[in-house]
Order: C-alpha cells, then structure tokens, then sequence
C-alpha cells in the first residue's frame, strides 16, 4: 500500500486538462484555472477539494490517512498522506475532487469516455 510522489503525478495524466504550477514548496493542481488541490513533494502530501461530508467521514475514519485542512463555503479539503493508501482509493478521491471543479461539460465527457 502507499502512493510515491511519481505515481500520484502519473494519475493526474489519466485526468483532462489538469494543469500543474510549482510554487516552491507545493504544486497546485487545476482544471481550466480553478484549483482542486495541492502537492506538497517534501512532505509526501496532497491536499484534495471534497465535500464536507466527506471530508469529515474521511477524517473520522482513518485520522492517521487523513486530515482537514480547511472548509470553505460548501467544500472541506483533506489533506492525504500519499504512503498510507492504497492508489484505486486515492485516484477515486482525486477524480471526485477534479469533478467538484471541472466544468460540467468536461466532467460528462470525461465520464462518457471511461
């Protein structure tokens, strides 16, 4: 079990129109310029846009994988430690997190397509 920093990047591919920007110590992940998360590489983290029911049941159930990071408006982001889950569960979140920002249009393609 356990993401590496490599595999989680190589996920981000499988996504459209994700679009990377380094800003020294973390990298931003967007969809047509609208964020829906964060790489920090140094410490082996992601924080990832959720709802925040699930941000809280994320938390609640797996304290040592997951933690909050902060809410804002209706979303609560969870900050994921990459070397304690499994890559299927952590590709599901980081989907769900793209489709919370993306254009509804590009998430129907997207969906069409898979």
């Amino acid at each position: 079990m356990g993401v590496s920093v490599g595999e989680f990047l190589e996920m981000l591919d499988r996504l459209p129109e994700v679009q990377q920007s380094d800003s020294g110590s973390w990298t931003s992940l967007k969809v047509r310029g609208k964020g829906f998360g964060y790489l920090w590489g140094d410490t082996e983290t992601v924080g990832l846009k959720a709802t925040i029911d699930e941000q809280i049941a994320l938390v609640a159930e797996r304290p040592e994988v997951f933690e909050v990071q902060f809410t804002a408006g209706r979303f609560g982001w969870v900050v994921v430690h990459l070397a304690k889950i499994d890559p299927d569960e952590l590709f599901e979140l980081v989907t769900e997190a793209w489709c919370l920002t993306a254009p509804k249009r590009l998430v129907d393609a997207h969906e069409a397509g898979r």
